[in-house]
């Protein structure tokens, strides 16, 4: 309970600024494709921060790396905070990504370690992932709140006092765990090609999408699948040692694992940041009201919270995330078609309809990455499955920011419409979703045999 402290001022910073995003724009004078990296620089650099999480936790004990985490993550909200431009809020939002980034898989690598087999290993991620599943209630209230009746400043501040807490908490009642390994090495190769691969392809993408030229984008892009081939041959050499080790894709389980996670990482968070932008920009809504009516979509994450664990821990992973794909698709389709008149009711439902499929995926892919790993290989899994997460969720925040962005400067005049552009973009993804989740464990084949 004390490190989800720690851990849930970060997990509030990834939606917390979704519902501001409207906001700073404005603040800043600026327009929705540079302003939307304020969100996907910080969930982009959560993915580059987690080998070096990896690699610490060999080196240092886990009680003075998540204390460090914690201070510099709560530093870089306080240079958020002090921000005096687009460019630099960006900047310093990526100092809270990477200290964030260190932060999470910390909380993976216990539930792994406590689970002492696979067994409980869907039990052990649903308990950790209780600050996942509250950022999406929490964050966009309290970032409606903060900015009806404080300055913008206190999207970050408000970080401060509820890590202190946590630092003091930690400092007294949290257990000591030595260094697994003080010599451990780091693959400092291999993370700054999978560092430029990422963001090469991220910025690529969206300089594709968004400008006239495209030459930029086109270059980035080249950049990128550059340094994944070269990375592809650095791995392949170092073997075990490599940052993302490529015998672990001899598994069937993490191979389709690490697949989905990028594709529900692009599918779920992207119309995450469409949504509060649709209620104030289409409904008219105050940033407050934005932030309540995302509560439905929050609440149906939770309802599936209790057994989502069971379950896969019980028929296996394939049968709860093939369902919750289609249900995250039953509640992500109306949003392509809806009109500004839609009944409020109706939105509500789907939303929580929504929040139903998504609040599934997630615990059941995570735990199946494991399944058939050795034992020295559940580290290197742990980075490369968060890594992969947030990388898609950067993607999807970034895309679908940007394909809104165009449609409304090439129709100006029809600002639903290019609501409904993203949230067909980020169909697409999470239909494709299903094809990976296929090849997850199925314990039910299992006891048909038996």
């Amino acid at each position: 309970m004390i490190v989800m402290l720690g851990a849930l001022p970060a997990m509030l910073d990834t939606t917390i600024v979704n519902i501001a995003v409207n906001h700073l724009r404005d603040v800043f004078n600026t327009d929705l494709a540079v302003v939307q990296w304020a969100v996907t620089g910080y969930v982009l650099a959560l993915g580059i921060a987690v080998p070096f999480a990896g690699w610490l936790l060999k080196r240092i004990d886990q009680k003075t790396l998540f204390m460090a985490a914690t201070g510099a993550f709560l530093a870089g909200s306080l240079l958020s905070g002090l921000a005096w431009s687009a460019g630099a809020l960006i900047g310093f939002r990526i100092v809270q990504g990477l200290a964030a980034g260190i932060v999470m898989p910390t909380l993976t690598t216990f539930a792994v370690s406590v689970a002492g087999g696979s067994e409980n290993l869907g039990k052990l991620m649903s308990l950790m992932g209780i600050p996942v599943v509250f950022a999406p209630i929490v964050g966009p209230v309290a970032g409606g709140l903060i900015l009806q009746y404080l300055p913008w400043q206190w999207l970050f501040f408000i970080n401060l006092p509820v890590g202190a807490a946590g630092l003091v908490l930690m400092q007294v009642r949290l257990l000591n765990f030595p260094a697994a390994d003080p010599s451990a090495r780091l693959d400092w190769t291999g993370i700054a090609l999978l560092a430029v691969t990422s963001g090469a392809s991220v910025y690529g993408v969206t300089q594709v999408v968004h400008t006239g030229s495209r030459a930029a984008g086109v270059a980035c892009l080249a950049v990128g699948a550059l340094a994944l081939a070269a990375y592809l041959i650095v791995a392949r050499r170092k073997q075990t040692s490599a940052t993302v080790p490529l015998t672990m894709f001899a598994s069937r389980n993490f191979t389709a694992a690490f697949v989905s996670l990028f594709l529900a990482g692009f599918a779920t968070n992207g119309p995450m940041l469409l949504l509060p932008m649709l209620f104030q920009n289409v409904r008219h809504l105050s940033v407050i009201m934005a932030g309540l009516w995302l509560i439905p979509q929050g609440l149906g994450m939770l309802v599936g919270r209790p057994v989502i664990g069971r379950l896969t821990d019980e028929i296996g992973a394939k049968w709860v995330t093939i369902p919750s794909i289609l249900v995250t698709l039953a509640g992500t389709i109306p949003f392509a078609f809806f009109a500004a008149t839609t009944p409020d009711w109706v939105i509500w439902l789907v939303l929580f309809v929504r929040g139903v499929g998504v609040g599934g995926f997630t615990v059941p892919v995570m735990a199946d990455s494991y399944v058939g790993l050795g034992k020295p290989l559940v580290p290197a899994a742990s980075v490369a499955t968060r890594m992969i997460q947030n990388i898609g969720a950067a993607f999807g925040s970034a895309v679908l920011a940007t394909v809104v962005a165009v449609y409304a400067g090439w129709h100006p005049q029809d600002v639903m419409g290019s609501y409904h552009a993203g949230f067909t973009a980020s169909l697409v993804f999470m239909a494709a979703a299903v094809a990976p989740a296929w090849f997850l464990t199925n314990k039910l084949r299992a006891r048909e045999r038996m």
